[in-house]
């Protein structure tokens, strides 16, 4: 089991925030800062992300909700909310499924539980990129699937897009690509209807990456879901922080 970086901060239930491929826990800055006055905020980094350990692939997304799962056994008293954004998302997925009692709930945010071939070949040739050219061919490609042309525009948006993409290119080229290969290879259509805690699905209406079908076919696969929009691209939760808390502090509300 790889060592996670972690951070924990706030008081309250515990949330638990999982990343997106090729970020690190400070993407969930600004959505972490509203929800840890009345939650205690468990944000990581992912295997080979950030400042987490960096292990030899292949990785598997069954494997990262493993490391979530002893990061949660050590770090959390008792059960806890998680959210994930699109890998992350794919984490929530199998985590639900795979360690049910550590689960009270789930978001899954920008996301997708299978790909088809045609986009598993798109992974393929951006995975090549990476071991051809390394991360900075592929920055300003993800950056466009990552944000609005607004957000990018926006002085505000443009530092936070600045300080992501350095993020995504000072990750480890090795760990990245392992990481696209397990993204690849999801197929969880099979798996879902066994989760049985409440789950919340969100998706950007201007999400290219994992657009708003993909949202609903997660929906659709988990007895109960429910299904929320933002009007974002891929990363919502750094283009609409203060939408994104309020949906998840929302759904937790209606659970009690």
């Amino acid at each position: 089991m790889p060592q996670l970086n972690f951070v924990k901060e706030g008081r309250g239930p515990t949330i638990v925030l999982s990343h997106a491929l090729g970020c690190d826990l400070r993407m969930w800055d600004q959505v972490a800062a509203q929800l840890a006055p009345g939650y205690t905020v468990l944000r990581y980094d992912h295997r080979g992300h950030g400042k987490s350990e960096v292990v030899p692939g292949p990785y598997s997304i069954e494997a990262m909700a493993d490391d979530a799962a002893a990061l949660i056994d050590e770090h959390a008293s008792g059960e806890v909310h998680f959210v994930g954004l699109s890998m992350g998302g794919m984490v929530a997925q199998q985590l639900a499924v795979r360690h049910p009692q550590l689960v009270t709930s789930i978001v899954v945010a920008n996301s997708s539980s299978y790909y088809d071939e045609a986009a598993r070949a798109l992974w393929k040739t951006r995975i090549d990129t990476v071991l051809s050219q390394g991360m900075e061919a592929i920055a300003d490609g993800a950056m466009q699937r990552w944000f609005t042309p607004e957000f990018r525009a926006d002085p505000e948006g443009a530092q936070r897009v600045a300080a992501l993409r350095a993020v995504l290119v000072a990750t480890d080229p090795q760990a990245y690509v392992a990481s696209c290969e397990a993204v690849s290879r999801i197929e969880f259509c099979g798996t879902n209807p066994r989760i049985a805690c409440p789950t919340l699905v969100i998706a950007g209406t201007r999400d290219e990456a994992t657009p708003p079908a993909m949202a609903e076919v997660i929906r659709n696969t988990i007895s109960g879901a429910e299904l929320a929009t933002l009007p974002a691209a891929h990363l919502s939760a750094v283009e609409r922080p203060t939408e994104f808390s309020n949906l998840v502090v929302e759904f937790i509300r209606s659970l009690a």
